[in-house]
């Protein structure tokens, strides 16, 4: 025979055994709390599915690049090969400066520059429209095709952009990985990969550190050299690649999340002819 269920003041009975009432605010934390979690999940997926539409229209932009490419367009007055794919691309925007590409990975794009803002297009796509991941740029106080070039992109979570340029912590990676390809607008480049190291954005009051960020100008060969031993300091790994002054180089700057404000470097040397890699 089943127990009968008796109420009593100020709570319930449960098989004879008081329970006592949750109070409203649990139940509206516990709300709170769920529609949080429902929304911050909405975000994240909308951020996801933004990332990837970014992704495809530059994917779009490096097939136009190859069809000019394997087509030819002499009315454009670039002549043949990848060139005459960045003319075109360049009479759309004239801010487009060049052209980054790792054989074997998803880095296949367009590099901006505008020197009266360089970080324009931080979070601005090819076309000028907002962005996520923004677009590949060139630093303060360099040029296309001065002998420094550093270049900032973003760690996208989806991979894209520099997400995976942090891969080069592994020596293995950049072994298998030891090409990048800048090309301005007028010529055509391969570097090979020299150094990879973890550093981050100093302060006024941060002493006897590299800020390699500041090393935009190095046409004086003792900030050359001082520059080039601060990257073999800092690297991870020994690649074996030297640098001389006269070589001209390439760094690719990202986001880090080893430390505040972080940030993770790769440093190349251009090459003197071509280099064997694998196409991506």
């Amino acid at each position: 025979m089943r127990p009968r269920r008796r109420r009593i003041q100020g709570g319930r009975t449960v098989n004879g055994k008081k329970q006592r009432r949750r109070p409203p605010w649990r139940t509206w934390a516990l709300a709170l709390c769920a529609g949080v979690f429902v929304l911050s999940a909405g975000m994240l997926v909308q951020d996801l599915l933004r990332a990837s539409r970014e992704q495809e229209a530059y994917l779009r932009l490096a097939q136009r690049v190859r069809e000019a490419e394997e087509a030819g367009t002499p009315e454009t007055g670039a002549g043949s090969g990848r060139l005459a794919g960045y003319a075109l691309l360049h009479q759309e925007n004239p801010d487009l400066a060049g052209w980054l590409a790792i054989p074997g990975t998803v880095v296949d794009y367009p590099v901006m520059f505008t020197p009266e803002e360089p970080e324009y297009y931080l979070r601005r796509a090819f076309d000028g429209s907002y962005a996520v991941g923004g677009s590949l740029f060139i630093g303060e106080g360099c040029t296309p095709e001065g002998s420094h070039v550093i270049i900032y992109g973003h760690r996208m979570d989806n991979g894209s952009m520099f997400g995976g340029l942090s891969a080069y912590a592994q020596a293995d990676y950049a072994a298998e990985h030891p090409v990048i390809r800048y090309d301005t607008l007028d010529r055509e480049g391969e570097y090979q990969v020299m150094a990879a190291f973890y550093s981050r954005v100093y302060t006024d009051r941060d002493e006897n550190v590299f800020r390699y960020y500041q090393y935009s100008d190095l046409s004086d060969p003792a900030v050359f050299q001082s520059y080039v031993d601060q990257v073999k300091a800092a690297a991870l790994y020994d690649t074996g690649v030297e640098a001389s002054y006269g070589d001209r180089l390439l760094t690719l700057s990202t986001c880090s999340y080893h430390t505040d404000d972080g940030r993770f470097v790769v440093v190349a040397r251009q090459a003197a002819g071509p280099l064997e890699h694998r196409d991506p």
